[in-house]
């Protein structure tokens, strides 16, 4: 594809993403498009080993736009980096077609990797705000990725990846249209957690409860058979008294 080609794709993927454009040529103020135009530039001369050039594009785009992506990496048609300040992409991150990503996103290395040290998102992948994917492993197709997450591992395809550690929700048989960017209403097993620890300590409160109640039905019980047996006790004594008088006065007798 042409210089041409690169910069209509680049306006039609801005302008189908982003609801708050107005007007075509709001595009040309959007860090994604300027940094998009001067990637497709630096990767290029990175591929013929211009490396030292190349760095020099990468880097005077990430100071106007305050994203940095590296030369090397290898990025599909329609990536959208929406606001995209604090944006990394590392050298040897691979990207899919139509992948979105947000402000703060860091798709980096460990630091214990060598050779492939980055992420590879496949298709429709989508990044949330400040989430950090670090390691040189695979994020799956219409995947989502919560806002500030932390993802060490890989994630199958068709899921929703929340928390830190990043968790996986999975979504069997359910694909995240390209067009759905919602970053708020996202699974958050933590909270379901939360929710199913309260509902536990609601049962075993009842249940507690429940054995108070019991247990004073049981001493409330107790207590009337010891007065009972005291009184049987008392009552037996007193026979036993009568009988032992009535024998004496009969001796007398």
């Amino acid at each position: 594809m042409g210089f041409i080609g690169r910069i209509k794709e680049e306006f039609q993927v801005i302008q189908e993403r982003d609801p708050a454009i107005k007007s075509p040529l709001e595009v040309l103020l959007y860090p994604s498009f300027r940094v998009m135009i001067q990637y497709r530039r630096a990767h290029k001369l990175y591929e013929k080993g211009h490396y030292f050039l190349a760095r020099w594009i990468s880097q005077r785009a990430a100071r106007k736009t305050g994203i940095e992506i590296h030369p090397g990496a290898k990025i599909g048609k329609g990536l959208f980096i929406d606001h995209g300040a604090g944006v990394i992409i590392g050298e040897t991150t691979i990207i899919g077609d139509n992948v979105t990503l947000y402000q703060g996103v860091t798709l980096g290395g460990t630091g214990k990797e060598t050779g492939k040290r980055h992420p590879t998102l496949k298709d429709n992948v989508m990044v949330s705000a400040g989430a950090k994917i670090l390691g040189s492993f695979t994020i799956g197709e219409n995947s989502k990725i919560g806002a500030g997450s932390v993802v060490l591992e890989e994630v199958p395809p068709n899921c929703t990846v929340v928390g830190v550690p990043g968790r996986v929700v999975r979504r069997e048989n359910k694909k995240v249209p390209r067009i759905d960017m919602d970053q708020v209403h996202l699974p958050d097993p933590t909270l379901d957690d939360i929710h199913i620890l309260q509902r536990e300590n609601e049962r075993l409160h009842s249940e507690i409860q429940k054995m108070s109640y019991e247990l004073q039905d049981m001493r409330e019980k107790e207590e009337l058979c010891r007065r009972a047996r005291e009184k049987a006790e008392e009552e037996h004594r007193q026979q036993l008294e009568k009988a032992k008088k009535k024998g004496e006065e009969n001796e007398n007798l």
